[in-house]
């Protein structure tokens, strides 16, 4: 019993020492539903052994169209609404096609909110308030199952943002038709189709990320402010050179094919977008995103492996696994659309891509993960005389993640996070000493409750130039945050 308490006084320890560092970070969005829960009367901890971070079995849960994986019928506890009888499905098409509606309304509510302490900024920079205490961060609803065996649905949406009256709009929001390549006769799950707005099938979910704070990579985007030596035509502070708004980390709209056959360890989809972000299209092309991933099931027991595992009272239970995977995304900006920055050059398309890599491990309470990506945008300005538009340095940037979880008990787990962004020729992001923006990012979160998190993040960041001077500073800090789901 001494022991135990040694070890409980040590991680309470290790929290009040977090609380005495520092941060600076935002909150994004991340949800779960708990609609789930009392659909079928059973724990968040079901599917999560950090909440929104999906486990096996949660994995397995999403992959089925929000089904349990086997025998779902058997375990819901609110049955649903019968639109119709089994006989008008043997008279299809000759009858309207019967589906289902869930039992109750599947809407959840999720909040959260954080505390920050930033360090010292030069006032060359503009002043930054040292302290900020819980500010609301977002308040959404949720809405997500399915109309049937073979479609489901996922709505989400910020009813507010940073506090009263802001509006935060929608997030995902789509419709999925799975193993439609069964009429193919093809393997279970091995052609699914959604449709909406959604996030892309990154290798790791931003959407709904245990982290308090962005992957930077993710918000990476190749817009450069005009360069008086690369575009002397356009005023400083003008896009002129490449203007591209997209990043990985936002919703885009769309459709995507994907798959996972069989066992759903090898998975690959296929999302033709607007590439605006969660904004209307301005181009008539589209642009196209690809991802394929294998896993590979390490456990040494084959019983074991053939089994769906979920978490429980005592933390995860995932199998020890190593995911590879792969990714590619292939669009073309259209700057200058209707002569709005250079009056009499035509509209030019810029191509632009972003490839990378990615692994995840897995073993027993711990688990590492990374990514790698590298994104390029052809580069057009007008020339001399403003007569045509010739090539000049494309934009590039590169950089990544890599993240490690371990869980000290079901309800503390430890996170270690290093970002990296290296954008040389971005000149509106800015530059530190060696540009390169880059972060450590440890934390710790408690699981209050299954449903209830606190959660802590500090942050060392890069150098950064002080305005007018030789000097540099570092913009670190600490954030505490709270984040429940109803």
């Amino acid at each position: 019993m001494t022991r135990r308490k040694a070890k409980v006084g040590l991680s309470l320890g290790l929290l009040a020492a977090g609380m005495l560092t520092w941060l600076m970070a935002t909150a994004p969005r991340a949800k779960a539903i708990p609609a789930f829960s009392r659909k079928y009367q059973t724990s968040c901890a079901t599917c999560h052994s950090n909440f929104p971070e999906l486990n096996d079995f949660g994995r397995a849960f999403k992959m089925n169209g929000f089904k349990f994986p086997k025998d779902d019928d058997a375990f819901v506890k609110e049955p649903p609404v019968l639109l119709g009888a089994k006989a008008q499905k043997e008279a299809f098409p000759n009858a309207l096609y019967p589906g289902e509606l869930p039992g109750n309304l599947p809407i959840a509510f999720r909040y959260s909110g954080f505390a920050q302490v930033n360090s010292k900024i030069p006032l060359a920079v503009g002043y930054t308030p040292r302290t900020d205490l819980f500010a609301p961060n977002t308040f959404t609803i949720l809405a997500a199952g399915s109309f049937g065996p073979n479609i489901s649905f996922w709505i989400d949406d910020d009813i507010s943002t940073g506090g009263s009256g802001a509006d935060g709009g929608l997030g995902d929001g789509y419709i999925k038709a799975n193993d439609i390549g069964h009429y193919l006769h093809l393997p279970k799950d091995a052609l699914n189709v959604r449709f909406g707005q959604f996030e892309l099938d990154l290798p790791f979910t931003q959407a709904r990320t245990i982290n308090l704070s962005d992957y930077d990579i993710y918000d990476q985007a190749s817009v450069s402010l005009a360069n008086p030596a690369l575009c002397a035509l356009a005023p400083v502070g003008t896009p002129c050179t490449a203007n591209n708004p997209f990043a990985f980390g936002v919703p885009q709209r769309g459709f995507e094919f994907g798959g996972y056959p069989n066992d759903g360890n090898f998975t690959w989809s296929v999302a033709i977008v607007n590439g605006n972000n969660d904004s209307p299209a301005v181009r008539n092309s589209k642009d196209v995103y690809v991802r394929i991933s294998q896993r590979l099931n390490l456990e040494r027991d084959s019983a074991v492996r053939s089994q769906v595992q979920a978490s429980g009272p005592t933390g995860p239970r995932d199998h020890t696994s190593l995911t590879l995977g792969a990714f590619g995304y292939y669009g073309r900006n259209a700057l200058n659309v209707g002569e709005s920055l250079f009056p009499g050059l035509p509209t030019i398309h810029e191509p632009f891509y972003r490839a990378g890599g990615d692994f995840r491990f897995k073993y027993r309470k711990f688990e590492l993960w990374g990514l790698g990506m590298f994104g390029h945008d052809t580069n057009e300005i007008p020339n001399a005389s403003g007569t045509e538009f010739v090539s000049a340095t494309p934009v590039t940037f590169s950089g990544g993640f890599v993240e490690a979880e371990y869980w000290a008990y079901p309800w503390l787990i430890g996170l270690m996070r290093y970002d990296v962004v290296n954008s040389p020729t971005d000149f509106q992001a800015g530059h530190s000493s060696n540009n390169t923006r880059n972060r450590f990012s440890p934390g710790i979160q408690v699981l209050v409750r299954a449903n209830l998190k606190l959660e802590f993040e500090y942050q060392r960041r890069f150098e950064q130039p002080v305005p007018d001077s030789t000097s540099t500073f570092r913009a670190n800090g600490f954030v505490v945050g709270t984040d429940f789901l109803f």
